[in-house]
């Protein structure tokens, strides 16, 4: 028998659009022409996704790296605007001490609200799970 745990998504897709758009311009300039490679390639191969239970991020070269982070190893979330506040770079701070950058994420302040709504839940079930049992 196998039991299946819902997983509802919150968001799914890749960076945002002001972001190439403000780079490719950036891009007429000599200065600009590595910001605009760069943001060529993450609307081609970086790819988001947020759902209840994890956060996954496809990227690299052809979009062939994948990470994936429960919110449960999650210690710490940084957040930097960008684009006026239309989009924003997240860094998600491991229990481990290590990090997974977010670039570019659209629509960020909803979603820095969702992920850190989901981290305390989770730390709030951790914390009654850990004492369950013991007498003071």
């Amino acid at each position: 028998m196998t039991t299946t745990i819902q997983e509802d998504t919150f968001y799914e897709g890749g960076p945002a659009k002001g972001d190439l758009v403000f780079n490719l311009l950036l891009g007429l300039t000599l200065i600009g022409i590595p910001f605009a490679v760069g943001a060529i390639v993450r609307a081609l191969w970086l790819r988001f996704q947020i759902t209840s239970r994890r956060v996954s991020v496809s990227g690299g070269w052809r979009g062939k790296d994948r990470s994936q982070v429960v919110y449960s190893q999650i210690s710490e979330l940084r957040c930097v605007p960008r684009g006026f506040g239309a989009w924003g770079d997240m860094v998600l701070v491991l229990s481990d001490g290590s990090r997974l950058e977010m670039r570019s994420v659209p629509n960020f302040r909803a979603t820095e609200a969702y992920i850190l709504e989901r981290i305390d839940q989770r730390s709030a079930g951790k914390d009654e799970s850990e004492f369950k049992g013991f007498a003071a």
